[in-house]
Order: structure tokens, then C-alpha cells, then sequence
């Protein structure tokens, strides 16, 4: 058996040759070796011995060669465009030295686009080992509903086309604690800002994050975000949620619905519906600076009711609709300065003055749903500071708004009852499983999903 590599081999000038046949010829000795110092067995006539040559079928020495040689000719990179970046310092960071493509991309109507890409932009090239461009990929900073820029060689030539925006959709599930403000344990757990607002609403009828808020409340929540090329595009809707405060668990679960204009609704884990309950308070963030009772007035200097609630908050805070209902009063009253009245079922009104504007769009008998904006916090009519002013009346009686029992929409039964609890079921293992990775690691994430869509 000859063992022997060629000489040639060994110590010709390509230095990947070398390697692979160093290699074969240490995988040869090893095995040679392996039979040569095998445990001698004694020879009696009980035993016959019986030797196997079996052929080992290995990538052939050409083969070797060509996967290094191709790992080492081509490379992928990738950069972000920069505020005052040119195209020629993007191609250098990426390795492009290609002439030929620079002038493609230049003269070419639909690769230009690249000239006009903003500055966070992600740009991908291969290039082989000389810097000729292979392929390029742009993917807009604005990635939500922008295409792809595709540039590929052809040959000597190039071509380049726009690619309908493919986002992968994940699930992902984050858990926090309150120890100062809701803002402040989301972004201790790297939830998104947007994400943080829809707690909010899911909750807000039920919890007012401007005063109830315990320090040890915590909550879970599952929530879609949208990824393009491995990169983060941005955040979607809370398909659940779970917050525990001052020891009462509140739970929310989305669930489809055709019939409905907003394509569905929260529910809670019973069926029970979340969406017509009244909001505890019309705004995200506030601090209260009166509420419903008797005081002296700020302005008058009278011993009088104060019949509603005064969320102070900045100028210009959105004011939201506390519930589903249609606009009965839209203007400028006496001391309420710019004021909204709103009618609700079960002849209920809310009232929301000091605006310093209204949302544009609205007047007398427009629709509005729970959560839109309808104005904005100012300090018109006789206000000494920025506040919003919320009243809630039933049979024009005013009530305190947060003490109130609110009546809520019926809840699920039927059909819809029994896809409902298929759907809370899996959210609520989800979170049984997030309890328990937050017991050792609290604000874990955990991705539990991935799917693609395309984004027209």
C-alpha cells in the first residue's frame, strides 16, 4: 500500500494545496496508524479472523481546493449610510472598487435611488477578491413600506431592480417591574416606546397610570415586531398582556374579528370585553392637581363644587376619547375655554376642557372611538396652568371619574367564545413559561415565533 503523497503536492506553491494534502496525509497515517497498534488477539482455533477493506469516499483534492479558493474570492459586506455620505465613500467602506458599477449606479433611473438613500440606511455588496461588485442590496431606513434596491452583475453589465419589501414577523415576550413609572421598567426590559403607549390603552381602563401605579406592580407582555435582512424595523400590535397591580391581575388578549372596523379587540382571558369600559384618564402620563370635590376656585376665590378632575400635563399633550361615542359639542365655552363634549350609551356624557386645540377633523356628530385624539392640553378659559379639565356625566349629573363604575360591552359567547379560548389558552402558557424565565432573569426576552410577510 503506498502511502506516500507526491512530493509535488507537498511543495508546490499553492499554498491551499499544501493544506488539503497535509491534511489527506495526516487522515492516511492516522488510519494506517490506528491498525498498526491494534490489540493482538491470541490464536486459537475457537476464533476466526476475518479482515473488511472498505473504500472511505472523500471529497476529492479538487474539490477541496475550489470551496477554499470560493470562500476566499468572494465577501460580504455591510454598512449604514451616514449623515453627508457620498456613494463613493459608502462603495469604499463595502470594498467596492468597481468603476464600472459607480457609473451604473450613477446613470442608471432605477439604482440613482441609491444616490437619495437616507442615513441610517443598511447597504449589503459582494465583492470578490479584486472589488468587482457581485450583487448590492439597500434597504431603506424606512423600511415599514419602502422597497429594496437591487443592483447584480450580469456578465460585464449590471441590472437593478426594485424588490417588494419582505418583513419577518417575530413574537416577542418581555416581563418588568415597577419601581418608579411604567416608561421607566419598559425601557428596563427594552421594550419599544410604542409599545409602552399601548400598555396604556390596554389597561387604562382599568388601571390610571398617573396614580395607581405600586412600586413592585409587574407585567408581562407578547407583542409582534417586523425584521428585515436581520434588522430591526419596528414594533407592533400587543397580541396579550398581563399587569398585576397593588395585587389584582388585569389581563388582555387580541383576538380577531372581521366584523369589527379595527379588525378586532382586546378581550380579557374569560371573553369579557375591555373595549367600552371608560378610560380612568383621558391622557398617557398626568399627575393629578384637583380632584372632584369641593375647593376654593383657583380664579373665582369661591367655596365651590369642583365637578370634575384636573390632570395637569404640558401643553400640547394629546387628549384621548374616553370611550365610543359621538361628538355633541365642539368649541369655546365660558370658563372651559376650548371645550369637547362627548356623548356615550346609557346617557352618558364626558366633557374635556382648557384645550388649547382640537384635533382636526371633528365636529358636531362626528364618530369617535375609545382612544382617538380629540384635542390637545392648553390652559384656555379660566385655567392657571396647563390642564385638562374631565368630566363624567350621567343624565348630565356629574359623577367622579374615578371612582365610577363603568359598563362594558358584552362579552364573547358562542363560536367566536370557543376560538377565543384557543387563542388565550396558548398566550396564557406563553406567559406561564416568561414567569419562569423572569424568576431567574428579570425583562428576559423570549422569541417564540417567526414568520415572514410581505409588505406592499
Amino acid at each position: 500500500m503506498n502511502i506516500r503523497p507526491s512530493l509535488r503536492l507537498l511543495t508546490g506553491s499553492s499554498r491551499k494545496t499544501r493544506i488539503v494534502s497535509a491534511s489527506a496525509l495526516f487522515l492516511v497515517v492516522c488510519a494506517f496508524g490506528a491498525a498498526g497498534v491494534a490489540p493482538i488477539t491470541p490464536d486459537t482455533s475457537d476464533i476466526h479472523v476475518r479482515a473488511i477493506a472498505e473504500e472511505l469516499m472523500l471529497p476529492s483534492l479538487h474539490q477541496q481546493v475550489a470551496a477554499l479558493e470560493l470562500q476566499d474570492n468572494l465577501y460580504v459586506a455591510e454598512e449604514k449610510m451616514r449623515s453627508g455620505d457620498t456613494i463613493a465613500a459608502l462603495m469604499t467602506r463595502l470594498g467596492i472598487n468597481d468603476s464600472a458599477a459607480s457609473s451604473f449606479i450613477r446613470s442608471d433611473s432605477t439604482a440613482s435611488a441609491m444616490l437619495r438613500l437616507k442615513p441610517g440606511s443598511i447597504v449589503q455588496a459582494q465583492t470578490d477578491s479584486q472589488g468587482d461588485l457581485q450583487w448590492l442590496r439597500a434597504t431603506p431606513s424606512s423600511g415599514k413600506d419602502a422597497p429594496n434596491l437591487v443592483v447584480t452583475r450580469k456578465g460585464e453589465a449590471f441590472d437593478a431592480i426594485e424588490e417588494t419589501a419582505v418583513l419577518e414577523t417575530r413574537i416577542e415576550m418581555h416581563s418588568g417591574i415597577i419601581r418608579s413609572s411604567l416608561f421607566a421598567a419598559t425601557d428596563d426590559a427594552e421594550i419599544p416606546d410604542a409599545v409602552s403607549s399601548q400598555i396604556v390603552e390596554m389597561f387604562g381602563t382599568n388601571i390610571n397610570f398617573s396614580s395607581d401605579l405600586k412600586r413592585g406592580d409587574r407585567f408581562n407582555v407578547a407583542y409582534e415586531t417586523f425584521w428585515q435582512n436581520g434588522q430591526f424595523v419596528r414594533a407592533g400590535r400587543i397580541l396579550a398582556g398581563e399587569f398585576v397591580n397593588a395585587g389584582k391581575t388585569f389581563q388582555a388578549v387580541w383576538f380577531d374579528d372581521p366584523k369589527s372596523a379595527q379588525g378586532g379587540s382586546y378581550y380579557g382571558f374569560d371573553g369579557s370585553s375591555m373595549k367600552q369600559a371608560f378610560l380612568k384618564s383621558p391622557l398617557a402620563f398626568t399627575r393629578i392637581s384637583s380632584g372632584f370635590s369641593m375647593r376654593t376656585h383657583p380664579i373665582l376665590g369661591a367655596w365651590k363644587m369642583h365637578s370634575g378632575v384636573d390632570f395637569a400635563a404640558p401643553t400640547g399633550t394629546p387628549i384621548h376619547a374616553a370611550s365610543d361615542g359621538v361628538i355633541d359639542f365642539v368649541g369655546v365655552q365660558s370658563g372651559y375655554g376650548n371645550v369637547v363634549i362627548i356623548k356615550h350609551a346609557n346617557n352618558i356624557s364626558t366633557v374635556y376642557a382648557h384645550m388649547s386645540r382640537f384635533e382636526k377633523g371633528f365636529h358636531r356628530g362626528s364618530r369617535v372611538d375609545q382612544g382617538d385624539v380629540v384635542g390637545f392640553v392648553g390652559m384656555t378659559g379660566w385655567a392657571t396652568g396647563p390642564h385638562l379639565h374631565y368630566e363624567y356625566r350621567v343624565a348630565n349629573k356629574p359623577l367622579d371619574p374615578l371612582t365610577v363604575v363603568a359598563p362594558t360591552m358584552q362579552a364573547l359567547a358562542g363560536p367566536k367564545l370557543q376560538r377565543f379560548r384557543a387563542v388565550a389558552s396558548d398566550m396564557s402558557h406563553r406567559f406561564t413559561l416568561l414567569q419562569a424565565d423572569a424568576a431567574e432573569t428579570p425583562a428576559k426576552i423570549t422569541n417564540l415565533a417567526a414568520k415572514s410577510s410581505s409588505i406592499s
